[in-house]
């Protein structure tokens, strides 16, 4: 086997690894908080989707080209590579909603009283649970066509116009004959939440500067920025949110390129993986590193009563 084969296998080894230790982390920081009886953030629900999203992603993506880059073709079934590109699709556009819908409630919840989000503020909660039920079932639906332009490695010999990831076909002539619309469908659908987490994010970080500057005024320039909760909630969506917009935008841009390239490099289409599979694999430490119950342990959180501090 050429060295290259092993650097590529050894970078989503390690991409794999680490993407599903830290969302593992943060499963097991949620029950950990369960089983000492710690009352949920309503955030927490949110998360906890994402981290499942993110995890299909990791392990639908990354496993298999793992496999593949150290050597092994021909593993998967017809039907196993049409599975495997579902539930990476699936687990990719949940993940974009979750992090869409943490961004607006976030935005809501630290909107001032006299705006029109304040008044959404107590009702906010009670509809999380639904809407990521409705996004999980929802985007199941939208990527029925998935499968359709998906062929095992060793079937379909007469394409003229194809990716091949090494154990699958993505055939885009299959995907322009049956899904034009499907796939103008979901263009519209990650632009239009791109759009609205950029929104809510800006909102939010525009509300909490504004705040933080009163604060100064009120108590004197004396007042510490770095400890402060104002900036650790700005500095959390700004990483959080600009990792996630600088990574998709990536991802979609080579992703573009697969699709409308006839027999695309190996080095693009190992590439463009690595890029979808590295938000899923950074998240976790970024919301962890923001999460002050993470280092603490709950250990002041009286149960059933009050939030982790």
């Amino acid at each position: 086997m050429v060295t290259k084969d092993w650097t590529t296998g050894t970078i989503f080894l390690s991409q794999t690894i680490t993407g599903v230790l830290g969302n593992f982390s943060l499963l097991s920081h949620y029950v950990y908080l369960y089983f000492t009886g710690c009352k949920f953030r309503p955030t927490d629900l949110i998360i906890k989707h994402l981290t499942v999203a993110n995890c299909l992603v990791i392990l639908s993506r990354g496993v298999p080209q793992t496999m593949t880059a150290l050597g092994m073709k021909h593993f998967l079934s017809d039907t196993a590579c049409k599975l495997v590109f579902y539930v990476h699709r699936v687990g990719r556009d949940v993940s974009i909603s979750s992090t869409c819908l943490l961004s607006i409630f976030q935005a809501i919840t630290v909107s001032p009283r006299n705006t029109l989000w304040a008044k959404l503020k107590a009702k906010v909660p009670k509809y999380i649970a639904p809407s990521v039920i409705l996004f999980w079932m929802v985007n199941m639906i939208l990527n029925i066509l998935v499968p359709i332009g998906v062929s095992a490695n060793w079937s379909e010999k007469n394409i003229t116009k194809k990716t091949d990831y090494g154990y699958c076909y993505s055939i885009t002539d299959k995907i322009i004959e049956y899904g034009t619309l499907y796939a103008a469908l979901v263009l519209f659908r990650d632009v239009f939440f791109v759009a609205l987490l950029l929104w809510s994010s800006s909102s939010m970080v525009v509300t909490l500067y504004r705040h933080k500057q009163q604060v100064q005024y009120i108590h004197g320039t004396n007042v510490s920025s770095r400890s402060s909760p104002e900036s650790r909630a700005t500095q959390s969506i700004l990483v959080l949110v600009s990792s996630f917009v600088s990574l998709f935008t990536l991802s979609s841009i080579f992703h573009i390129c697969l699709t409308a390239l006839r027999n695309p490099t190996l080095w693009l289409v190992n590439t463009s993986a690595v890029l979808a599979g590295s938000f899923p694999a950074v998240s976790p430490y970024i919301l962890m590193s923001h999460d002050s119950r993470v280092p603490r342990l709950c250990c002041a959180c009286t149960r059933n009563t009050e939030f982790c501090t």
